[in-house]
This record gives structure tokens, sequence and C-alpha cells, in this order.
């Protein structure tokens, strides 16, 4: 394992009970700055829980985070937002009634501190609107700019999440199951759109599509009852005898 100098994450020993049972079990992994590191696992081997720790949501019980070489022990959620956590699944909703570009503006608008009481002055921001169409390009979505968000589809919804956190000019992506739901086309679109965004983004990807978590990640770690029991490429972990028993041979 990297260390808390060589890793943008370092998770160590992170523990969390509910009512005796280790969601979180003397957790620990690291992600590299630049790569796409994917988390996988059964239904309640802890993926979710893990995510909510490192966002701040929910405090471990015991255990260290510390990201961009600092403890977030002390930090909020909020403030952890500012040091470039980003999470995708943060946005828990979008404004149906704005349009794409319109919802990007405003998370353009809250991270660069603009107050949301003069919105009519935002409009005319030609900065923030060039940022927001940028950022729309970036997730595909240009030519959708000008819809109302209620008109897209499921997808294309998930890609204007990761669009909204991207306007946080995040150091790290937290992307928890962003396929979930989607149809065969629109899963493929977004693994085209992810494979481009690990390009200039440290990613930390929960999925259960193992053909995208194969294609996509540099180094996966397989969580069981919220422990790790193996980490490493995506040839180690289909080699990996302890992992095929565990999960993987679920899915065959």
């Amino acid at each position: 394992m990297s260390t808390p100098d060589t890793s943008l994450l370092f998770v160590r020993n992170l523990v969390k009970r509910y009512d005796g049972v280790l969601a979180t079990d003397d957790l620990s992994l690291d992600v590299r700055e630049g790569e796409l590191h994917a988390i996988i696992g059964p239904n309640g081997a802890g993926k979710t829980t893990l995510i909510k720790q490192l966002t701040g949501e929910i405090r471990p019980d015991s255990g260290e985070v510390i990201f961009a070489g600092r403890s977030l022990r002390r930090i909020k959620e909020a403030a952890r937002s500012h040091l470039g956590l980003a999470r995708s699944f943060q946005i828990t909703s979008l404004f149906r009634d704005f349009t794409v570009l319109g919802n990007v503006r405003l998370a353009v608008q809250a991270h660069s501190g603009h107050s949301f009481h003069f919105w009519r002055n935002v409009e005319k921001d030609e900065r923030l609107k060039e940022r927001a169409h940028a950022i729309l390009k970036e997730m595909g979505l240009d030519a959708a700019a000008d819809l109302p968000v209620a008109r897209l589809s499921h997808g294309e919804q998930r890609q204007l999440e990761i669009a909204m956190a991207l306007a946080t000019r995040p150091k790290m992506l937290l992307l928890d199951e962003p396929m979930a739901g989607m149809s065969a086309e629109d899963s493929a679109r977004m693994v085209t759109r992810l494979a481009a965004l690990k390009a200039h983004y440290t990613i930390l990807l929960i999925e259960h599509d193992m053909d995208a978590v194969f294609s996509l990640a540099d180094r996966i770690t397989v969580l069981v009852n919220g422990r790790a029991i193996a980490s490493g490429t995506p040839a180690e972990i289909r080699e990996n005898d302890e992992v095929q028993k565990a999960y993987l041979g679920e899915e065959a």
C-alpha cells in the first residue's frame, strides 16, 4: 500500500458499527493521484457506507481518512467538498424546471462564492456561463444546454449530476453507482465519458457493472462484509481465488 505522502486518499483501519454489526471492518485502502480506483463487492458489503465516511456524512467509530495530506477527522461534510472531494450523489435533486445549463451554472456560482440572491446579475456573468458550457461539453451535454432537465433521459440526468460535481473543480470524484438503472445505450455512453474523465481527474468508483469496472479501473478493491479482501489491478483481481469465491463467482 502507498503512504499518506504518496496517495491522494489514504484510508487506515476504518471501523463503523451499527448495532454490533461491522459495516466497515478495519478497512485500509489508498487512491493514487490520477488513477480510477473501483470498489466492488456484493450488496451489503459496505461500499456506500465507506463513501459516506469519506464525505463526512457519517463519522467512523475509529480509523483515519487522509485526503491530500490532511486528516479529515475534524472536517465537516461541506468543508470536505471545498477541499476537493466531490460526490455526484451529493446532488440530491436537480432543478427540473431549469435548463441543463442553468443547473450547472448554479453549481459554478455556488463554488465561486456568489450569492444566490443576485441570480439576475449572475445570468449576465459571462465567466460563469463559459465555465458551465465547458463542463457540459466535457460531459457530452452541450447539445442539451437549453433543454429543461425534465426532458433528459435517466442516463443524461446522471451525466448532469457528474457535471455539477465537476463545477466544484474537484481533486477527486466519488461516484456511487453512476450507471444504476441505465439502459445499455446510456451505460455505454457513461463508460465513454468516464474513460475521458479519468485522463483529467482522480476517481473513486463504486459500480455493479463488472464489464465497466474492468474496462475502466486502474486498480480495484473488493469489499465483503465491510472488509477489503483484495486490492490490485483488474488482472490480479480476476485471478484472485478468494475474490472468485466471494464475489466474482456470483456474476458467472
